[in-house]
């Protein structure tokens, strides 16, 4: 379960969400817990992050350094000690105007330095009224995925994010979300292995809330949440947690 703040939270803000929900964590053998978090944010987090959570960043540039105003390095992040990076957000490609090629190599440089890349794919409305979500979703991953090798896929999570169900409080139905969640994991398994497939973790991320967790997460090729609004308050997002066991 992966919290993305996007640009909210102050420090004094993160620092008592973390506390509160630090000692309320399940296990991490149970549940992988994340809290993707403002750059600002990532050494205070990772310095008070309990043994059941784990820090990760939003974004990051794909270069080790130079003249790239604004960005943070992977290198940077290593020295935080997060362990995970979200790559390719619906709204990264929208407002920033990220291409498949720049996530490409964003996705090489997580792996490369030992950091976890939540890989994000999704389709707008037009697409999906066009009947085409599964090409395009096909296309985003053999184009950020190139060069890849099997030995590290799975050091690589996916998360499906239908762009029009993000921050609407519209959400994809639990069948229309596994559907895409199994055109996924069918596609890893055609690009690498069906081993990969089984063990590549897919997550939903589009709204999804308290309220309809635990039917998006009973579905088989759900595997987790990358959640947005609803990891701002420490207790819904513990019910979030939660709702994975």
């Amino acid at each position: 379960m992966v919290a993305n703040w996007k640009m909210n939270k102050t420090r004094d803000d993160a620092l008592a969400f973390i506390y509160a929900i630090n000692e309320n964590l399940p296990s991490c053998d149970k549940v992988d817990t994340v809290i993707c978090a403002p750059s600002i944010l990532l050494r205070d987090l990772v310095k008070r992050q309990g043994d059941n959570l784990k820090i990760g960043a939003q974004n990051m540039y794909y270069a080790e350094f130079g003249a790239f105003t604004g960005e943070i390095s992977p290198v940077m992040l290593q020295t935080t000690g997060v362990e995970y990076v979200i790559v390719g957000h619906s709204e990264r490609r929208s407002l920033f105007g990220e291409t498949d090629d720049m996530i490409n190599k964003k996705v090489k440089a997580a792996v490369e330095h030992n950091l976890i890349p939540i890989l994000c794919v999704g389709e707008t409305l037009e697409q999906r009224e066009l009947g085409i979500t599964s090409s395009v979703i096909r296309k985003q991953l053999e184009n950020a995925l190139e060069g890849i090798p099997s030995k590290d896929i799975n050091n690589v999570v996916i998360a499906y994010e239908p762009i029009w169900a993000i921050g609407t409080g519209k959400t994809a139905s639990s069948n229309d979300a596994e559907v895409e969640c199994k055109n996924i994991r069918e596609a890893i398994k055609e690009l690498y292995n069906a081993l990969a497939a089984d063990e590549i973790r897919i997550l939903y991320g589009g709204s999804m809330k308290p309220s309809n967790a635990k039917e998006l997460l009973k579905m088989p090729n759900i595997d987790g949440g990358l959640v947005g609004g609803a990891s701002l308050d420490p207790n819904s997002f513990l019910e979030l947690v939660k709702d994975c066991l």
